[in-house]
């Protein structure tokens, strides 16, 4: 019943933003507030010194105390992180990534003959593979990485702290998770560096070079944390941009056209306008750190005090005509800034220009198979179990 509630009020979330922008922009309830409109998210996203994201706590269960970037605010510690991190992670890793996700989806579709969950066996199968492999954490002997990160992924970002159940199943799988990476990095130890080139093998690298940013505890506590933070948004994200497709033929036709052209910044354009319509989640929470007035000069002008839990709703933002010329019109042509799939600012999504380069190749190769069409009956159309898509069952071919 709860799945079901949550389904149907998500469901209702763009009529609502819709209200909201007209009537009530910055909706105050207490002490949470929603901001609707394209100009007051950004400028809650873009006011680091006075908003925070609300991670810590369940970070630091993820990592057993251990900081990440994450759940920072800016200065020198996050800037160390980030920098640290985007040494192993780099834009010339982009291109290899977008083939490699391209080759594994191929492989997945020819797997299921006459159709498949996009889901399951197409996103999520994917994904966690591509970046096992490329962060270099190998499959745990006992457990399913693709859970553990998951369940992990809920916790922090979507859990409840009246779960009980989800926070003891938790407590067993980040201990376990840390000490799976843990083991890793002692065996690569043992065996000598041997020239992977993976994430972890250029952390070890660095390592045995003298850069002290990388202690064993860094290196094991980043990929958990990227492990976490990465792999589960594509399933969640690339079950969206097929429904989206699958709703308008004509932007279906263009997306199909695209791939069999090999066009890929075309049929990127073309995902990330249907991921408009239906991105990640809703809204993105934030914490007033201290007193401050937002949208001021408007008639919608909101004081906060410190403390209040504000949620930037992105993706009412993405369709507010104030920003946005006709938001409802699917259209691939918009401009760059008009998207904020990945929030923005300081806590912008870390891995924002992976799943740039991987998302619309993963749905590449279904995108190329005859007469691409929904399954029929409910398995046909997306369902979705709170903001995490469940099941969408496509058929091609005769």
């Amino acid at each position: 019943m709860k799945a079901w509630l949550a389904a149907r009020l998500l469901g209702q979330a763009p009529r609502a933003m819709a209200v909201l922008r007209r009537v009530r922009p910055v909706l105050k309830v207490g002490s949470t507030v929603i901001v609707t409109r394209y100009d007051d998210v950004l400028e809650v996203f873009r006011r680091d010194d006075v908003f925070d994201t609300p991670y810590k706590a369940q970070i630091d269960v993820l990592t057993g105390g251990e900081p990440f970037f994450l759940g920072m605010r800016a200065g020198p510690d996050y800037d160390a992180g980030v920098k640290a991190m985007r040494t192993v992670m780099h834009a010339g890793d982009l291109a290899r990534l977008g083939e490699r996700a391209e080759t594994l989806a191929a492989t997945a579709v020819a797997a299921h003959e006459g159709g498949l969950d996009v889901v399951d066996d197409l996103a999520r199968r994917v994904t966690f593979e591509l970046y096992a492999d490329y962060l270099g954490i190998p499959r745990p002997p006992e457990g399913r990485i693709e859970v553990w990160a998951t369940r992990l992924f809920e916790f922090q970002f979507a859990g409840s702290p009246d779960d009980h159940a989800l926070r003891a199943e938790v407590d067993e799988i980040a201990p376990a998770f840390r000490a799976h990476i843990d083991g890793e990095i002692a065996r690569r130890k043992a065996a000598g560096l041997n020239g992977a080139d993976d994430v972890m093998s250029r952390c070890l690298a660095l390592q045995a070079a003298g850069e002290t940013q990388f202690t064993d505890a860094f290196i094991r506590t980043h990929l958990l944390c990227m492990m976490v933070g990465g792999p589960p948004q594509p399933p969640m994200v690339i079950p969206h941009a097929m429904e989206q497709l699958l709703r308008r033929p004509t932007a279906l036709s263009a997306a199909v056209a695209a791939a069999r052209a090999d066009d890929d910044e075309r049929l990127w354009r073309i995902v990330r306008e249907a991921l408009r319509f239906d991105p990640l989640a809703p809204a993105l929470p934030r914490v007033a750190t201290a007193d401050l007035t937002i949208a001021c000069g408007t008639s919608r002008e909101t004081p906060l005090a410190a403390g209040t839990k504000v949620f930037a709703a992105f993706a009412s933002a993405m369709r507010d005509p104030r920003r946005l010329p006709s938001p409802e019109t699917f259209d691939p042509d918009r401009l760059d800034h008009e998207y904020i799939h990945f929030g923005h600012g300081l806590h912008e999504c870390f891995g924002r220009m992976m799943n740039e380069a991987t998302l619309h190749r993963i749905l590449k190769p279904l995108l190329k198979q005859p007469r691409l069409r929904r399954a029929s009956g409910p398995s046909g159309r997306l369902s979705k179990n709170g903001v995490f898509a469940d099941r969408l069952t496509v058929r091609y071919g005769p």
